[in-house]
């Protein structure tokens, strides 16, 4: 099948590669020259396992393109796929300009029938507004083209999106035609072979879904965090708690380990989009705002604690591991690594740090500064630091050597944000270690 994504960011790139590597025929559209230069030498832009290798072998075949020119991009596609970032706006709503941007293009430029489809992340009624953008850019041509709109959300975790595309756990679609839900049927079938995953629904419900699941994922995270800062007052171990709750198959394990607080590009801006949705018409969403609340607070806990444990912090250095919101991408925004660098530089402190991927982010982020040193390994960021601060659960970072650790740092201080060893190994071997719920309260 011929399909077109605009939007040549993480979404649009795993969505082209994977449906590329299906035998589609894709051609990707963007509006940054420089990217789409990238893409074209075979650059990819963003760090995603396995991605590089999908996009070049996709594009070798000639089945992968990257092209700036819209019109070609619309006179390609009987699927025109919209992908295109949806910031938030300053109330916290999500910004729609450039998913109807694209969708009064693809208006301007269609002559013959297409699917339009939404893959953006965008409030419950977009789809109503996609249908009018198209239909007033069709109006002032004076044209008339048959078209469908449908919502077909992704549910693609960074780190593991390959993965996901290409065995997921449901493919979500919602449309009120029967033609576009059967050719997106046909488009996913590679996909869903051994199992059929596709659940048709309305396109208000559709648009609701991916708000739904991703705001109870963040409510999960923030309520085992609001846990472990009770189970430090109570003298608990949020560690055993963790696994008493889930083991009960009502609850399951997946996203209760407490930590440093959620980031991301998703779940802060969902959670903040949904609780003004529902504000825009009437209704109190009193567990989002607890919610983006309790992860905003929690972003400040080892802060609080290094503070606690050193009181004035100017002169001292923290080494950190750990950059990007979570393992396996250069993904840095809302990350909590940002809040705990920042806080530190305002108490005086400086900060010597490293990540396996985020490091050149976190150079176009925060520049040269003299509170920052990039390190290149994780032991040396321990170098000159008074203490270790552990913000992303990379793998490496696992099964460090303790007696390194000990014998580098100016004091024996650990500061764990996702629980990653023994409390009471760590106590032994002569460190300070404070985790996450998991010992006496320190703030």
């Amino acid at each position: 099948m011929r399909i077109t994504i605009f939007g040549s960011g993480y979404v649009g790139l795993v969505t082209g590669a994977c449906m590329a590597d299906a035998g589609n025929d894709v051609l990707c559209v963007d509006v940054d020259e420089r990217k789409t230069a990238m893409l074209q030498r075979g650059e990819v832009p963003i760090h995603e396992p396995g991605l590089d290798t999908l996009i070049k072998r996709s594009a070798d075949a000639g089945r992968l393109h990257f092209t700036t020119n819209a019109k070609e991009g619309v006179d390609h596609g009987l699927f025109q796929l919209i992908a295109v970032g949806t910031p938030p706006d300053e109330d916290g709503s999500a910004d729609l300009r450039y998913v109807l941007a694209v969708a009064r293009t693809i208006g301007e430029h269609m002559n013959d029938y297409k699917v339009v489809v939404t893959k953006s992340t965008v409030p419950v009624g977009t789809a109503d507004k996609v249908r009018a953008a198209v239909r007033e850019s069709l109006q002032k041509r004076r044209a008339s083209v048959e078209f469908d709109i449908a919502s077909n959300p992704e549910f693609l975790k960074e780190g593991a999106a390959i993965g996901d595309f290409m065995k997921p756990d449901r493919v979500v679609v919602g449309t009120d035609s029967p033609r576009a839900a059967e050719l997106l049927r046909a488009l996913y079938e590679p996909f869903t072979r051994n199992h059929d995953r596709m659940i048709v629904m309305d396109v208000r419900s559709a648009e609701l879904t991916k708000y739904a699941a991703n705001a109870m994922l963040a409510t999960k995270i923030s309520f085992m965090n609001e846990l472990a800062n009770l189970a430090e007052r109570f003298g608990a171990d949020i560690e055993s708690v963790r696994v008493g709750l889930g083991s009960d198959p009502r609850i399951g394990y997946a996203f209760i380990y407490p930590g440093a607080g959620y980031g991301g590009s998703c779940f802060p801006k969902d959670v903040q989009a949904l609780q003004r949705s529902a504000q825009d018409v009437g209704y109190d969403a009193s567990i989002l705002a607890a919610v983006e609340s309790v992860n905003n607070r929690q972003k400040q806990v080892l802060f609080n604690k290094i503070k606690a444990h050193f009181g004035d912090l100017r002169g001292k250095t923290v080494a950190i591991w750990g950059l990007a919101f979570k393992p396996n991408t250069d993904d840095m925004r809302e990350a909590a690594s940002r809040v705990l660098m920042e806080s530190l530089w305002s108490a005086g402190a400086k900060v010597r740090a490293y990540d396996p991927v985020a490091m050149p982010e976190c150079l176009r982020i925060y520049g040269q500064r003299a509170d920052l040193v990039l390190c290149k390994t994780s032991p040396e960021a321990l170098q000159g630091a008074d203490a270790l601060a552990i913000v992303t659960e990379w793998r490496e970072f696992r099964s460090p050597d303790f007696d390194h650790i000990k014998a580098t740092l100016r004091s024996p201080a650990i500061f764990d944000g996702r629980n990653l060893y023994d409390p009471e190994h760590m106590r032994k071997a002569g460190f300070d270690y404070y985790a996450i719920g998991r010992g006496k309260l320190l703030e």
